[in-house]
């Protein structure tokens, strides 16, 4: 819950356009996310509600501060970035709905190059480098949210490609032991 109290108060911090606040209240908040769910396996006391909520808040966060971002961009009258934001919201969902489903149907999906730590990293990244709060006459915000668009995108196909490979194979392996002996 760290986690996100700490995301809630990155996208506050953004839509008021303190944009490097925001940016490190999202990585400490990201790292919390990263820390609970190690604890709890570890300690033993995990337990698969706590995994599925553990996600579950996981997917809020990074939509509540996208959804802060998105507006910042809109506000200013820059539709093409706001826009790109709503992809990204959409891309992170579906990368994780690949997996869930993928795995619901027995396959692991692990593949793809945007996963979520890497999506943080991203995001991270725009917003401490956002509106030149940091350095001068840097904003890598909007190029941050345009990586996560395609790198989103990128992963999607990859996971559906995988899924599609692991199924191809499952289904290859039946046929072959239920064919009758020679």
């Amino acid at each position: 819950m760290t986690g996100l109290v700490l995301n809630l108060a990155a996208a506050a911090l953004v839509l008021a356009e303190h944009f490097f606040l925001g940016g490190v209240a999202f990585i400490v908040g990201s790292i919390m996310d990263t820390l609970d769910g190690r604890y709890s396996r570890m300690s033993g006391k995990g337990t698969m509600f706590g995994a599925f909520l553990d996600s579950t808040v996981d997917r809020i966060e990074e939509g509540l501060v996208l959804t802060a971002v998105a507006y910042t961009f809109a506000d200013a009258g820059d539709a093409v970035p706001a826009a790109a934001c709503v992809f990204v919201v959409l891309g992170s969902l579906m990368v994780s709905y690949t997996r869930a489903r993928a795995e619901a149907l027995g396959v692991e999906c692990k593949v793809g190059i945007a996963t979520r730590p890497v999506r943080v990293v991203l995001l991270s990244i725009g917003l401490v480098f956002g509106a030149g709060e940091l350095i001068s006459d840097v904003d890598l915000l909007a190029a941050s949210i345009y990586a996560m668009a395609g790198l989103t995108a990128f992963t999607v196909g990859q996971r559906v490609w995988h899924v599609r490979s692991e199924l191809k194979a499952l289904e290859a392996a039946e046929e072959g032991l239920t064919e009758p002996p020679m």
